[in-house]
């Protein structure tokens, strides 16, 4: 499973660099191997380590995400945050509907209290 995560992640690596019009020779200089070092990441009998990970994220100008193909991960995250957030502000608003509506009460307990005063007052 793990093993056709990484050859997953390589032909995407393949792919982008296709696309962009790097060839091996491109890529081995900019990671500063040799062509065959390189054709071997590729070709996965040299394993692909986060640091190159990252350095082919930066030669090929993608984010590393894309690579990783972990886009929706991080929309399903930030939608599950968004829910969590509207939420909380829903939550917060009903508690402050409810303090409100306690003051309003308190407010017309304490106009009533007052009238009577006035009333006994006049007597």
């Amino acid at each position: 499973m793990k093993q056709k995560k990484i050859e997953h992640v390589i032909r995407k690596i393949v792919s982008i660099r296709t696309k962009k019009g790097y060839n091996l020779e491109n890529m081995a200089l900019e990671l500063n191997i040799t062509p065959a070092a390189y054709r071997k990441i590729e070709t996965g009998e040299t394993r692909l380590t986060v640091e190159r990970l990252f350095c082919i994220a930066e030669i090929l100008k993608v984010p590393l995400f894309e690579l990783l193909e972990i886009e929706s991960v991080l929309q399903q995250t930030d939608n599950v945050y968004i829910i969590g957030y509207q939420q909380k502000i829903e939550n917060l608003s009903q508690n402050n509907k409810e303090v409100y509506e306690k003051l309003i009460v308190a407010k017309d307990e304490q106009i009533t209290l007052l009238k009577r005063l006035l009333a006994s007052a006049n007597l």
